[in-house]
């Protein structure tokens, strides 16, 4: 995991819906060598699948509906000056169909977050949901891509443990993406970002209020009606399956 011949880290940083992910593009944008994009596959997602989702109209205004124009876009140059660009991706926005050459030049981690605590977070905001939704199927089929491509499994951050000790897990994600890591990612600024989505209305609510990475310590496990229950039942073996690779 190194810079590209440019000498930009292009990172992937791959998850499922309501993991922190925002809060941890916060985190990096917050570092002044780095740019960051937020989920720039998601017009692509909703033009290629015909779901509906909050601002459907929106997001697909904003952004490139074409998957080889997306990449080309991530792949490409970077503001001048920022070595880092990190990329927050939804592992359920590339679909089958989609090309992985394009990836092979980026630096991939992913964040996960226990399956019944994702669907706790993610109805609040969109009743329908199914595991593909919550992109822990996706997330498993790509680190397997991944670690077959290096011959070792990328890097693994649990959203609970980075809430618990954010220097000690950001700093040992530094570490395995191969750049130093730096204070500034521990807070910032609160409020609207020009980065984020045009879908932040909808799901960035909380972020926007925040200031770094405090929560209070997560207590048992939400209780899920019988339906959520089966979704979560049917997510968690992919969630234990890459919580093996966890940064200590």
């Amino acid at each position: 995991m190194s810079a590209g011949a440019d000498g930009v880290t292009r990172i992937a940083m791959w998850s499922g819906p309501r993991n922190i992910s925002t809060a941890m593009m916060r985190s990096f944008e917050n570092r002044p060598d780095t740019v960051v994009v937020d989920e720039p596959f998601y017009a692509t997602f909703l033009k290629e699948t015909g779901i509906d989702h909050p601002g459907r109209d929106a997001v697909l205004a904003s952004q490139s509906t074409d998957w080889r124009t997306v990449a080309d876009q991530l792949t490409g140059p970077v503001p001048a000056g920022k070595s880092v660009f990190y990329q927050k991706h939804m592992s359920h926005h590339m679909l089958p169909g989609m090309g992985r050459d394009w990836m092979a030049g980026l630096t991939h981690a992913f964040l996960i977050r226990e399956p019944a605590r994702m669907l706790a977070s993610y109805v609040k905001t969109r009743e329908e949901v199914t595991l593909e939704d919550l992109g822990l199927p996706q997330l498993s089929d790509l680190f397997g891509w991944v670690s077959d491509r290096l011959g070792s499994a990328p890097p693994v951050v649990d959203s609970r443990a980075v809430l618990e000790d954010p220097e000690g897990q950001l700093s040992a994600l530094c570490a395995a993406l191969g750049i130093p890591f730096d204070p500034a990612m521990l807070s910032w600024p609160a409020g609207k970002r020009d980065s984020d989505g045009v879908w932040a209305p909808w799901w960035y609510e909380s972020v926007e209020r925040s200031t770094g990475f405090m929560a209070p310590p997560e207590g048992p496990a939400p209780t899920l009606d019988a339906r959520l229950q089966r979704i979560a039942d049917a997510a968690q073996p992919y969630y234990d399956d890459l919580a093996q690779y966890r940064l200590g």
